[in-house]
């Protein structure tokens, strides 16, 4: 597909800056690359490769804005000074998903969400990719341009089909975006910190995703899912929705778009009169069976074969840093949900426990409500290990129900748990925060337990 533009601008480094700097690269296009802080060596030697023109250590305005359309990261905020004086220009501004999706004829199949949207990813690719040439890209690991650009260099064309994981970030940079199929696992309160701590504010970026899908394409979502209902609800009343809207559930009644059903221990999907069930999937626990249930009507969708849609979603191993069982110890199992990083992953976490918890908490607090998880932790959570720079809020959510220490490493918090499980527990490493103030982000939180794990 031929780019529309001859030289453009790119704001910010990292996955999404250098994957539209390498596909504006292999695309012909003149590029100038500005980051705000400093370049990496590798990343230096990357651009100098592809013959991409940069700068670091600030913004160029005069050079930025002699580009013919600007890509900004979605680490960067909208209110900051540069995004406004682009904006000022009227130079067209986009994200990378923008950028790179208008560089494909591949049928997208986009997924967002609070929880859920990782794994789901991961399934939908897991199983499509059993009959169709398909990439998986976006915020989950390489972003679409470096995906698409790598292909390229390996002689390889287009695929049938991205699977993308879209953030709310990304979704608030997105003007021209047009995914055949949507997936939005659900809304609870995360990186609220970003919006202003307003939960509508959050739910209308993630439902920018809707307004997006194609006419002729579909918008997934789960009808057990409040927040979700409610704001579906509130877009029907103000807008023309383009695509056919479906829904997954496993609560009673069912809503009114729900064709996947979950229905003694099997799930059912029907669709056009049409139904399929799948048993036994392999990863378990109420969270994943919604996840199985979007991940097969995407596949459905796109006319993988039923037994193709079966075989995959019974062979789907758990994703690392996902409720992964590291080890198990005198006793005691030792699992690593490093990902959970907001309230709701970490209750889907402590609600499929069935053994008494040793629970390692703590992090930077995005605006978490921790009351949610107070039945939870009476039920199931024998001590918590606060593990922090600051636990003060862990503490006062918590104090009274249970034993609580502090720590502020992984490997204090790991022999703290050790001493506190008794044969017959689970250590849960469930932070319901994110990792910034100890660790470079949640994998290496989460490798930095499986090690201690091993050093017990």
């Amino acid at each position: 597909m031929q780019t529309p533009y001859s030289h453009i601008a790119i704001l910010g480094a990292g996955e999404s800056g250098m994957g539209a700097a390498q596909l504006a690269s292999k695309l012909g296009v003149q590029v100038f690359l500005s980051e705000y802080g400093t370049l990496s060596a590798e990343d230096k030697n990357k651009l100098n490769s592809w013959g991409v023109r940069y700068e670091e250590g600030g913004h160029t305005e005069a050079e930025i804005l002699k580009a013919e359309a600007v890509i900004k990261s979605p680490g960067i905020p909208h209110k900051a000074a540069i995004i406004q004086k682009v904006k000022d220009s009227g130079l067209p501004l986009m994200g990378e998903v923008d950028w790179a999706s208008r560089h494909t004829d591949a049928a997208i199949v986009a997924v967002t969400g609070s929880n859920g949207k990782t794994t789901t990813a991961t399934l939908c690719h897991h199983i499509i990719s059993g009959e169709k040439d398909t990439v998986l890209a976006g915020n989950i690991g390489l972003s679409l341009g470096r995906a698409l650009a790598e292909r390229m260099d390996a002689g390889l064309g287009d695929p049938e089909v991205v699977v993308l994981e879209v953030s709310s970030f990304q979704l608030d940079d997105a003007h021209l975006f047009e995914p055949h199929i949507s997936i939005l696992t659900n809304i609870t309160p995360d990186h609220l910190d970003r919006y202003n701590y307003d939960l509508a504010t959050y739910a209308r970026s993630k439902f920018q995703l809707l307004d997006f899908t194609r006419g002729g394409g579909h918008f997934i979502y789960c009808d057990d899912d409040a927040i979700s209902k409610e704001f579906l609800q509130e877009w029907q009343s103000k807008k023309e929705i383009k695509p056919q809207v479906l829904a997954v559930g496993i609560d009673t009644p069912a809503g009114p778009h729900r064709v996947a059903h979950y229905q003694q221990n099997n799930i059912k999907i029907t669709l056009n009169n049409e139904a399929m069930t799948i048993e036994e999937l392999a990863v378990q626990g109420k969270h994943n069976t919604y996840n199985g249930m979007a991940a097969g009507l995407s596949a459905h969708l796109l006319k993988i074969r039923k037994e193709t849609i079966r075989t995959k979603l019974q062979s789907f191993d758990a994703l690392e840093h996902r409720l992964e069982s590291v080890l198990n110890i005198s006793g005691v199992e030792y699992i690593n949900d490093s990902k959970a990083t907001n309230v709701n992953a970490t209750y889907y976490a402590l609600e499929c426990q069935d053994k008494p918890v040793v629970w390692i908490v703590g992090g930077v607090d995005k605006g978490n409500d921790y009351n949610e998880l107070l039945s939870l932790v009476q039920d199931k959570v024998k001590a918590i290990v606060a593990l922090g720079t600051d636990n003060s809020k862990i503490i006062e959510a918590f104090e009274g129900i249970c034993e609580i220490v502090e720590t502020d490493s992984m490997k204090s918090a790991v022999r703290k748990a050790a001493r506190l499980a008794a044969k017959g527990d689970a250590v849960l490493l469930s932070p319901c925060c994110a990792s910034f103030d100890l660790f470079e982000n949640y994998e290496d939180r989460g490798n930095q337990f499986k090690d201690q794990v091993r050093n017990l």
